[in-house]
This record gives C-alpha cells, sequence and structure tokens, in this order.
C-alpha cells in the first residue's frame, strides 16, 4: 500500500490551459465550466488564457482558475476569458513607427506555453482558430479542440454549441416582424448571420415561418423572388417574410461584402439590395433588417447548455486518455474525438437535397431559383 500511494504521489500534476478564440459564442462558458471542474476532479491545475491566443505571452492574462471562477456561469452568454477575431499569432499586425506590420508570434507564443509548464491548450473555436491551432500543434503544443460556431459548419460534427441558440433568437425575431410586416402591408427583409453556409437561414426561416429563403448553397434569381412576392398579394396575403443568410448571392453575382473599420471586408448587404431590388420589380413597400450580432448574444439554450457542457467534460477525458492534437465531436449522439488535421479539412454546407430544403419546397417556401411557368 505505501509503494502504491508513494507512484501516486510522484505523478506529474497536469497543468491545462484554456482559451476561446474567434466570435464570441453562447455556450462557451459552459464549456469552460465543465473543463474547469472536469479538471480539478481530476486534481489538475486549470489556467485560463485572456483574450485569444496572444493572451499567453502577458503574465496578466494567464490566470489559474478555480471552482469559484466557474460558479454560476454557465447560463451567461459570452466567455468570462473574453476573445478576438484578430489574434492570429501567424499573422498578428503591430504598429511599427506608426505603420501596420504584419509578425509571426507564433514560436513565442510556443515557447511562452512550454515556459508555464502547461500539458494541453484546449482551445474553443471555429474553423478560424482550430486552424490557427492545428498550427501550433505542429510546433509541438498539444491541442484539444472544442468546435464553437454558431454557424455549424464544421463537417466532422453534427452540430456545434451556440448555433441553436443563434437559430432561436433569430426565430423569435421572425416572429416578431410578422406583426409589423402585416400590420403595414409590407414586405420584410432580414439578414442571419452564417457565413459561407445556410444552417442559420434554413432553420430560422422554415421555423419562422418565412415566404423566402435566401441562402449561399443555391443562387438566387431576383425575378422568381418577385413573383414570390406578387403570387402572395394575389391571395390576398398582403405581407412577406424574406429571410436572406448574409453568404447568399444573385445567380452568376459576387457576395455582398461591406467594409469593417479597420479596412477589412467582411459579408454583409444583401438584405438591403434584395429590399430595393423587390420595391423594383414589385412595387411593393419593403423594409430590411440586419439581425446582427443579437444572434451571438443572450443566454444559451438548454441544448445548447448541454452539448457545451458534454463538449467540455470530453475534452477533459481526452487528456485523460493521453490524447493529443484531436477535436471533440458529435457523431450519431455520441461525443468522440477526431483528429485535429481531419476536423478543419471541409466546411459543412447545406446539402441540395436534404429533407430540410425539401420540406421547405413542399410548404411552398421559395429559394429564388424557382422556373418561371
Amino acid at each position: 500500500m505505501a509503494k502504491q500511494k508513494v507512484a501516486k504521489d510522484q505523478i506529474k500534476q497536469k497543468r491545462i490551459a484554456l482559451v476561446t478564440g474567434g466570435g464570441d459564442c453562447p455556450g462557451l462558458n459552459a464549456v469552460i465550466r465543465a473543463v474547469v471542474k472536469g479538471a480539478l476532479n481530476h486534481g489538475w491545475e486549470v489556467f485560463g488564457i485572456e483574450r485569444g491566443f496572444e493572451g499567453l505571452l502577458h503574465k496578466n492574462q494567464v490566470r489559474k482558475l478555480d471552482a469559484s471562477d466557474v460558479r454560476g456561469i454557465a447560463h451567461l452568454g459570452g466567455t468570462i476569458l473574453g476573445t478576438t477575431n484578430r489574434g492570429n499569432p501567424f499573422k498578428f499586425t503591430v504598429k511599427k513607427q506608426g505603420k501596420e506590420v504584419i509578425v509571426d508570434l507564433s514560436q513565442q507564443i510556443a515557447d511562452r506555453f512550454f515556459d508555464l509548464g502547461f500539458d494541453a491548450l484546449v482551445t474553443i473555436g471555429g474553423d478560424g482558430t482550430l486552424k490557427i491551432a492545428q498550427q501550433l500543434a505542429v510546433l509541438g503544443i498539444p491541442i484539444i479542440g472544442v468546435p464553437k460556431t454558431i454557424d455549424n459548419d464544421l463537417a466532422v460534427t453534427e452540430v456545434s454549441f451556440g448555433f441553436n441558440t443563434a437559430v432561436t433568437t433569430a426565430t423569435e425575431a421572425i416572429d416578431k416582424l410578422h406583426a409589423t410586416a402585416k400590420s403595414h402591408e409590407r414586405v420584410m427583409v432580414v439578414e442571419l448571420m452564417g457565413h459561407y453556409s445556410g444552417w442559420i437561414a434554413l432553420y430560422a426561416g422554415i421555423a419562422g415561418g418565412a415566404d423566402v429563403i435566401l441562402i449561399p448553397e443555391i443562387p438566387f434569381d431576383l425575378k422568381a423572388v418577385a413573383r414570390k412576392i406578387q403570387d402572395r398579394w394575389r391571395r390576398q396575403r398582403r405581407f412577406a417574410i424574406v429571410v436572406a443568410a448574409e453568404g447568399a448571392k444573385p445567380t452568376g453575382g459576387e457576395h455582398f461584402m461591406t467594409l469593417r473599420e479597420t479596412g477589412h471586408e467582411r459579408l454583409g448587404g444583401v438584405a438591403e439590395f434584395v429590399a430595393k431590388e423587390i420595391h423594383r420589380l414589385t412595387d411593393r413597400e419593403t423594409r430590411s433588417l440586419v439581425l446582427g450580432h443579437l444572434q451571438r448574444g443572450g443566454q444559451p439554450t438548454t441544448s445548447d447548455r448541454l452539448l457545451a457542457t458534454r463538449f467540455g467534460a470530453a475534452a477533459v477525458r481526452a487528456i485523460d486518455k493521453g490524447e493529443r492534437n484531436v477535436m471533440v465531436a458529435l457523431q450519431s449522439s455520441k461525443i468522440i474525438t477526431v483528429p485535429l488535421e481531419q476536423a478543419i479539412e471541409e466546411t459543412k454546407f447545406v446539402p441540395l437535397d436534404s429533407d430540410i430544403v425539401c420540406a421547405a419546397r413542399d410548404l411552398g417556401i421559395s429559394f429564388g431559383d424557382e422556373a418561371d411557368e
């Protein structure tokens, strides 16, 4: 018994680092809570890296987390660690002599990781953050990835946490638009997030009773959209709801882009364009609305809290098993691990023959690709 106790005492206590990257997302705090509580129950130490990977370079942005730090946070939106979508250490922007230059801080981050004696870096993020994590893995940092994106566009997991909450928020907004659209006999065009995938727009559009759903996977013809609008008026349904994913584009056209304050382009502007064109083609009073970051905020739904907790607990189990450079994923209702390199290979787009698309068409919802009869 004494020998067994000595052997156990000689086992190195693991030190786990935890980081959130990319856009914020409902459910991040539930993952953090699960990782911290799971690690503490193994007798490990957990350290939170604040404001993305760059936080490793700053002493005051690496803090030890205990049970009190994660108490009562599972229902909160956002992340207690902070995050950034401009923190790529391989292409980090700094100012030198009044000019912005791109520098590579990746080796400094790797060195700092090992200087602090960390055994694994739990990285919670979407495709962009996980691609950065894969590059850091090449530098020797053991990575355990947790899929986070409201866009639901990571191919190896059936769903990512945050998606359900974003769809719920978008559906509630569409529900409210029905009342004002009907009262004023207007066409309301609402633009939803989703990047280059149409999952949020498709789910929320169907659930919210939209008449037209425009998604990136199906280029749209404005004449087909206009015919759908006019048909509603002919049937004495004198209002219409059009849901447009931010990545939707017209047949033969390009994605709509707007300029950020940083000077970089981002997706956006499709709703305003579609609204103007609907008015031009139908002469119906039309308004546009960009739901924007409301989709990222708010308390996570029960579904997202549970999935996020399962992912966080699975990340701790993966570390305990000695796995490295993997991502936890939901497949066939079970949480598994997949190689990180495989997890970031493909983007998950809406299949054109999916039963969800077919169901929408059966209900008479237009995707803007219908031929003129």
